[in-house]
C-alpha cells in the first residue's frame, strides 16, 4: 500500500512526510514534477495522495490524476502550491460538467476526520470527505515550508492513519470508479438472471428490500416488482461513481440509492424484510462482520439471497485456477459462517449457470 507524494523533481521528500507515512504502515511513492517528468498513469494501488507542489505548464497528467482521485474519493492532502492545484482541479471538474461530479471547496472544520477535533488552520479547506488543502500563508515567492512544525506533523500523521484506515474502501472505489460508466452495457445480458434470482426471494408486497453492493442497481427493478408500489427498495454501494451510473440508467425510478459501507448500515434494527447481494460477500475483508450487520437490520421474517450469475466452478475456470476449498461460498464454509452470525441456510445451488444461497434468520 502506497501514498503518492508529488513534488518538484529537485526537492527531497520532507522527513515529516515520509515518517508519517511509514508510521501508518504505508510506503512512499515519490512522483517528481517538472520538465520532462510525468505523474503515475493510474491509481491502482494508491491509498492516498500528498501534493506538495503544483505541476509545470506542460504537465497534463498530474491534474488529470488529481481529478480521478477526487472522483474515486482517494484521500488527498495538498499543501502550499499543491493546495492551489487541488482547488483548481475541483473548479475545472465542475466547469466541464464531469459526469461523476466533484465537490466544491469549503472551509475545513473541527468535525473533519483529518483534524480530529483540533481547530484547522485558517487557510485549510476540504473537498467532500476525502480531500483537504492547506494554502500557504507566506509572502509571495517565499512561502513557508508547509511540512514544518508540530501542527503540520500531527496533520500529516492523521492523514496517513486515515489513508491506512480507508485503504480497503479506497481500493474498491478506485477499481469500480474507472469501470462505472461501461458497467451497465458490459453486463446487460445478465439482467434476466438477476430478475430470476430476485423472484426466488418471494417477498411480500409492501415490504422493504435492500440490494447491498448494488453497483448500477440491476436487481432494483425486480425488487420493486416484488414489493410493489407501497414497498421500499434501497440500493447500497460504497462507490459513488457506481451509484451515479445507476441513476443515469433510471434506477431511482425503482428505489433509493445510498452511498454506505455494507458493514455499517445507517438503517434501524429489524427494519428490512429482504436483502439481496450479488458478488459481494466473499470479496469483503470481514464477511462475518457483514453478515452480523445484515442480521441486525433484518426483520424476523427477512430473506437473505446471495447470488452470482455464474457458478463457482465457472468463475474459477475463467480465472485459470482450481476451486479453492477455502472459498467462503463453498457450502461447507458458508453454512457455518451463516449459522455463527444468526442466519439459517435454507437453499444452496452452485450450478453451471449461477450461484444462489437463500437464508433466513435463526428462530
Amino acid at each position: 500500500m502506497a501514498v503518492v507524494v508529488m513534488q518538484q523533481a529537485s526537492a527531497e521528500t520532507p522527513a515529516a512526510v515520509s515518517g508519517a507515512i511509514g508510521a501508518a504502515g504505508l510506503t512512499v511513492r515519490r512522483v517528481p514534477l517538472g520538465e520532462g517528468t510525468t505523474g503515475p498513469l493510474g491509481l491502482g494501488d494508491v491509498e492516498g495522495l500528498i501534493l506538495l507542489d503544483a505541476p509545470g505548464p506542460a504537465d497534463t497528467v498530474t491534474p488529470a490524476l488529481v481529478r480521478a482521485a477526487l472522483a474515486a474519493q482517494v484521500p488527498v492532502l495538498a499543501l502550499g502550491g499543491g493546495a492551489e492545484l487541488l482547488a483548481d482541479s475541483a473548479v475545472r471538474a465542475a466547469a466541464t460538467g464531469a459526469p461523476r461530479g466533484c465537490p466544491e471547496p469549503a472551509p475545513a472544520a473541527v468535525t473533519d476526520p483529518l483534524f480530529a477535533g483540533h481547530e484547522p488552520p485558517p487557510t485549510a479547506f476540504r473537498l467532500g470527505g476525502s480531500a483537504w488543502g492547506v494554502r500557504s500563508t507566506g509572502e509571495p515567492g517565499h512561502p513557508p515550508d508547509a511540512t514544518c512544525g508540530e501542527t503540520m506533523a500531527q496533520l500529516l500523521g492523521r492523514f496517513a492513519e486515515l489513508a491506512a484506515f480507508r485503504a480497503e474502501h479506497t481500493t474498491t472505489r478506485t477499481f469500480f470508479t474507472q469501470r462505472a460508466d461501461a458497467w451497465e452495457e458490459r453486463f446487460a445480458y445478465q439482467a434476466p438472471a438477476y430478475a430470476a434470482a430476485v423472484t426466488r426471494m418471494r417477498l411480500r408486497p409492501g415490504t422493504t428490500a435492500m440490494d447491498l453492493g448494488c453497483g448500477t442497481g440491476r436487481a432494483m427493478p425486480a425488487l420493486r416488482e416484488l414489493v410493489g408500489p407501497h414497498g421500499r427498495v434501497v440500493g447500497v454501494d460504497v462507490t459513488p461513481a457506481m451509484l451515479s451510473a445507476a441513476a443515469r440508467h433510471g434506477r431511482t425510478e425503482h428505489g433509493h440509492l445510498l452511498a454506505a459501507d455494507c458493514t455499517r448500515l445507517p438503517v434501524p434494527r429489524r427494519s428490512v424484510q429482504g436483502i439481496f447481494s450479488a458478488g459481494l460477500l466473499d470479496h469483503l475483508p470481514d464477511p462475518r462482520a457483514a453478515l452480523t450487520e445484515w442480521a441486525r437490520v433484518a426483520a424476523r421474517d427477512c430473506v437473505l439471497l446471495l447470488f452470482h450469475p455464474s457458478g463457482r466452478t465457472e468463475r474459477a475456470a475463467r480465472h485459470g485456477r482450481p476451486l479453492d476449498p477455502a472459498d467462503l461460498l463453498a457450502e461447507h464454509n458458508l453454512r457455518p459462517a451463516l449459522t455463527a452470525t444468526g442466519w439459517r441456510l435454507d437453499e444452496y445451488e452452485d450450478a453451471s449457470g449461477h450461484f444462489l444461497a437463500r437464508a433466513g434468520l435463526v428462530d
